[in-house]
This record gives structure tokens, sequence and C-alpha cells, in this order.
């Protein structure tokens, strides 16, 4: 298969993605919402971590069921230490911006997390692996444009919800940096499945700290478990676990390493059209004609760096 057919798979697998990960907002928004209903005592982080633990569980035996190349990963040695890098990646990512997103609308958390678009180019430059076309650059001020006025102009007020999903954005962005590494070098299938291992080792161990160091009166693991009796709890976890973690994730390390990491990004930021989209939709965001504006620049800085493939390819392998 030619670099060009490759390029314009991984291309609309990606966009495909972000369809996906713009709904992950809403959702995370939904089950939190949904969970602070249903218990009568509340303690952010063992419910956050909790949920991720279920999140990625549903990824694992979704997988294991529909890929019998997954569960070889598990005696692959390089399998396990590339999924060591990106899962401890993708917990921290998880973690910090289902923390924050109880604070702040699904249109907010995304405009900032879509900010590793920037942060990807700026870790290219220091590493020296990734050097920037003109091309790219555009590409960068328009994403960055798009998704800030998605929603109007930029009205954030500064608080340690919207501090912790800029520091998530950065970690997002280290992941699509790594990603376009590993994924070169060990089979990207094995890797999903190590990697939602780790998530989920490493947000037990989260759920058993914060539920010991917990005030008294917080929720208990029954509490927690509980949850999974209710039908909207179970909804908003499948689709978070089968299609933003097992589809979504699975598609990106497949494709993305076919593209530059900051040409991916780009691609990525397509997510707060769609969390906007979304959230009209469940009436967490009233629709303005900034949609529009900020859609079509996004949109405009795609076209222009997919009509220069050649410069993005050359700068890429300087």
């Amino acid at each position: 298969m030619g670099q060009a057919v490759q390029r314009r798979q991984a291309i609309g697998w990606l966009f495909l993605v972000t369809l996906v990960w713009g709904g992950t907002f809403v959702w995370m928004k939904e089950v939190l919402n949904a969970a602070d209903s249903y218990l009568t005592t509340w303690h952010l982080a063992s419910v956050v971590a909790f949920m991720i633990v279920i999140r990625f569980t549903i990824g694992v035996i979704s997988l294991s069921i529909f890929n019998k190349n997954a569960r070889s990963g598990l005696k692959d040695i390089d399998a396990w230490n590339g999924g060591l890098v990106l899962g401890l990646l993708l917990w921290a990512g998880f973690l910090t911006q289902m923390l924050a997103i109880d604070e702040i609308t699904p249109a907010v958390s995304a405009f900032l997390t879509s900010l590793y678009v920037v942060f990807t180019a700026l870790i290219g430059l220091v590493l020296r692996k990734h050097p920037l076309s003109g091309t790219l650059v555009v590409g960068i001020l328009l994403a960055t444009l798009g998704a800030g006025f998605i929603d109007g102009p930029p009205q954030i007020s500064w608080g340690w919800a919207e501090l912790i999903t800029v520091f998530s954005a950065f970690i997002f962005a280290v992941h699509i940096v790594a990603t376009d590494v590993i994924t070169k070098r060990v089979d990207p299938v094995r890797l999903t499945m190590t990697s939602f291992i780790v998530v989920i080792s490493a947000s037990v161990f989260t759920l058993l700290i914060s539920l010991l160091l917990s005030p008294a009166g917080s929720p208990s693991i029954g509490d927690l478990f509980s949850l999974l009796f209710h039908w909207d709890i179970v909804l908003w976890l499948f689709l978070l676990g089968f299609l933003g973690s097992f589809i979504a994730i699975l598609l990106l390390n497949i494709y993305q390493r076919f593209l530059h990491p900051v040409h991916a990004a780009i691609i990525y930021a397509f997510e707060p059209v769609w969390a906007t989209i979304y959230a009209l939709f469940v009436g967490l965001n009233e629709f303005t004609f900034w949609l529009f504006v900020g859609g079509g620049l996004l949109l405009l800085g795609n076209l222009i760096v997919e009509s220069r493939p050649n410069q993005i390819t050359d700068a890429s392998e300087e």
C-alpha cells in the first residue's frame, strides 16, 4: 500500500476518532452528574478513579473479544514496555481531565484539552524530532483559534479545574508524541491491550489510596459498585469504554503512526466541534453562530495542511 493511500486512510480514521472523543466530554459529564444524584455522599477522586477502572475494563474485554491478536500482547515484553509508557500517560490525562470536568462545561474542557495541538508542536521542537514546516504552523494557528472560538470568544475564569485541564492537555500532547515513536516499533494492537491494563492497574491503585485518605462519610467501595445497577450509569460507561477507549484508542494506535504528530494533533482539534454539538443536544450548551466560525477555522487549518502533504512529510524526516 502506497504512503499516500496510508495517509488518506489515517486521516479518515483519525477524523472518526474525533467524532467519538467529542462525545466523551459529554459522557464524562453525564456519568458524573448521574453518580452525584445516586450517591448520598460524594468524594470526587474516588468516583473518578472508579469510573476509569470500569471504562478501561470494558475496553480490555472488548479488545479481547474482537481481536485475538491483542491477547498475544500479554506475552510480549516490548508491548509491556511500550504499554507502560502509554498507559501511564493515558491514566494521568484521563484522571486529571475527568476530575476537572466536574466543575466546567464539556465545551470549555474540550477547548482547553485541544491546546495539545500547541503542546505537541512545542514538544517536537524541544526534542528536535519533529521540525515544523510553514504549512504546519498555519494549521496549528487555525486549529487553536478554531477550537477557542467554537463556543464564542473564550471567556475562561482560571480556577483549579481549568488549570488541571490544561495540564491534561500537556499530558495528551506527550502521549501523541510517544504514540508516534512507540507504535512504529511495537504492534499497535498488542500495545493497546497492555496500555489498557496499565491504566486499570494505576486507577485501581488511585482508587485504593483515595478510599483510604477520604474523609469519614465518603462513599465506600460498595457504594461505588452500586452505581452499576443504574442503567444510565452503565450506558455512559459503556459508551466511554467501548467507543471512547476500545474503538478510538485502538484506531489512534494503528493509524496515527502514518502522520506527522502535529498533523494528527490538528485533526484531533476537531474534538471541541463535536463536543459542542453533542452538548447542544443534551442541553449542556446553547447554540451560537460561533460554532460555524470555529468549525470553519478548524476545517480550513486541516485543508491547508492536507494541501501540502510533501511539506509535512519532509519536515518529519529532517
